[in-house]
């Protein structure tokens, strides 16, 4: 479903390599996705600092090559399905809240996976809840989750596991973060977590 935003008619936003077919969006869009997953994972340590910087990072890396917006808060109000993201105006303020309150007081070691998947679920929900991009909010999300495990020394989440009924339960997980409740998006990423 595509995001209901202010004076949004066309079928694709413009971008720098004036690319004109969704087709060629989506693939652009999908490698760039893919690279950046690629070069933070090569990079991740025990060291890595999971905070505002780092999404950004995650999002320029991922689409700098495509919209001169990538790594940079949107400047548009979005909705989708009727559902409101934060407002744009005040995304740099929610940004620096989500990662006081939220980013700051992640898992530091190993400690134990229900830990982490508590962690993993608070991040995601919020991320998605708050939606600070123009495009790619979910992807820079679940490449974010995909580091957290990683960093403790899992796999990949098993995102490509999610169907239509799965998706359901997400969209309404992240819309329950609104009110603080995890459980559901906990419930999620247990479900996906490797085994």
């Amino acid at each position: 479903m595509k995001y209901q935003a202010p004076d949004s008619q066309s079928e694709f936003l413009p971008n720098l390599l004036n690319l004109k077919s969704v087709e060629e969006i989506a693939l652009s869009e999908f490698e760039g996705f893919l690279k950046a997953e690629i070069v933070l994972t090569e990079k991740l340590s025990d060291k890595t600092k999971f905070n505002v910087k780092y999404i950004l990072q995650i999002h320029k890396l991922a689409l700098g090559h495509l919209y001169a917006f990538a790594g940079k808060y949107r400047d548009v109000n979005l909705s989708k399905g009727g559902f409101p993201f934060a407002a744009a105006r005040f995304l740099p303020e929610t940004m620096e809240t989500f990662e006081k309150e939220v980013l700051s007081k992640l898992l530091k070691d190993n400690g134990n996976k229900e830990e982490l998947i508590s962690d993993i679920a608070v991040v995601h929900a919020e991320l998605l809840y708050i939606h600070p991009f123009r495009e790619g909010n979910g992807r820079t999300a679940r490449i974010l989750a995909n580091l957290m495990v990683r960093k403790h020394g899992y796999g990949s989440l098993l995102f490509e596991k999610v169907g239509e009924m799965e998706f359901e339960i997400y969209v309404l997980a992240v819309q329950l973060a609104a009110k603080k409740e995890y459980k559901k998006m906990e419930e999620f990423i247990a479900s996906i977590f490797p085994g």
